[in-house]
């Protein structure tokens, strides 16, 4: 281990605007670092690509110079916290590069404190799409906070991707009639067999009027991920008290106009939330670790295991390869959860 360099992505610039370019991203190889008491090291295996994450990087959370925030997958390589061992699997927050430190002192990612993984019990990568905060995103978005009854009509945007193909699946275990919006045949195909029980192409010219077809009696439940056409398609929709969780507006991360995307969202919602009495829910996951992560986790792993919730990995190789990765995730060039293969996962 000695001998051994740490490889990371660190961000070079807070970037002015659009979508990422090569140049907002440093690739630095340093020495490891040595977990002092109640930290430990950790080797990346897998490392979750999320849209999220540009926001933090062109609103300035990120700073440049910073290792690029992501949640990991990873393997322990030596531990000085009790319960933790060499060899154990963890959730933890690695951000874009190969080692790192977890545990006491190291909180320049946030709320996230290492859990162990059982690969017996489900596959590793799955900590950080089903059975992670992506699950959760999706479990909180839907389930707590717009509460979704049997018969009621659930849109999901983005429905093929890492949240949406979640969240289409526990709408239907509620008992709801469900929408999901896609954009490639083969994502549409996809949520098909996972048996949506409409779903509809952004890309088709007839989109609008496609989607008020296949909601005969509204919209009462609309899980954002999307915005701009798609969010518009949706708002004569709407239904008297319908629910919105605002999980995120990928369509708009890569404006060039200066304005802050989700008050853009809104003010192009405001005239039909009030005349339609509509509840928007600004949707932030860390805000339900604490309350709802272990309910989650057990409903989710049951889930799993029964086959009533399948998901769909979009899985990258190699670190290097991050930024283009990054890239094809918010332009949608992807296909189900986003994550990528940094180091050897020998339980796969």
């Amino acid at each position: 281990m000695t001998n051994e360099l740490n490889a990371q992505w660190r961000l070079a610039a807070t970037p002015k605007g659009g979508l990422p370019v090569a140049e907002d991203f440093l690739w630095v190889t340093e020495d490891l670092p040595e977990p002092a008491q109640n930290q430990m090291l950790t080797q990346t295996v897998y490392l979750s690509l999320d849209p999220y994450q540009w926001g933090r990087r062109r609103s300035g959370v990120e700073l440049p110079g910073e290792v690029c925030h992501g949640r990991t997958v990873s393997r322990v390589v030596s531990s000085r916290i009790a319960g933790f061992a060499e060899g154990d699997y963890v959730f933890n927050t690695n951000g874009w590069q190969q080692y790192g430190l977890s545990g006491e002192g190291v909180g320049i990612f946030g709320y996230m404190h290492p859990r162990k993984l059982d690969p017996t019990a489900a596959p590793i990568s799955t900590a950080i799409g089903v059975l992670g905060m992506l699950g959760l995103t999706a479990y909180s978005g839907l389930m707590v906070q717009c509460q979704p009854q049997a018969g009621e009509t659930v849109v999901v945007s983005a429905a093929s991707g890492g949240v949406g193909q979640v969240a289409v699946q526990l709408a239907r275990l509620a008992g709801c009639r469900v929408v999901g919006i896609a954009g490639a045949q083969h994502k549409v195909a996809y949520l098909e067999a996972l048996g949506v029980d409409s779903v509809v192409s952004h890309l088709d010219p007839q989109f609008p009027a496609k989607l008020k077809a296949a909601c005969p009696d509204g919209c009462d439940v609309y899980f954002e991920n999307v915005g701009g056409k798609v969010f518009e398609a949706v708002l004569p929709l709407l239904n008297k008290k319908a629910r919105i969780t605002l999980c995120g507006v990928v369509s708009q991360y890569g404006n060039t106009d200066g304005q802050d995307p989700r008050t853009v969202w809104q003010a192009i919602g405001q005239p039909f939330f009030e005349r339609q009495q509509v509840t928007v829910h600004d949707l932030f996951v860390g805000n339900f670790v604490d309350q709802y992560q272990e309910v989650f986790l057990q409903e989710m792993a049951g889930y799993v295991r029964s086959g009533e919730v399948q998901y769909k990995e979009d899985l990258r190789q190699g670190l290097k390869s991050a930024p283009q990765a990054f890239y094809d995730m918010l332009t949608g060039d992807n296909f189900g959860k986003t994550l990528l293969a940094v180091g050897d996962d020998p339980t796969r």
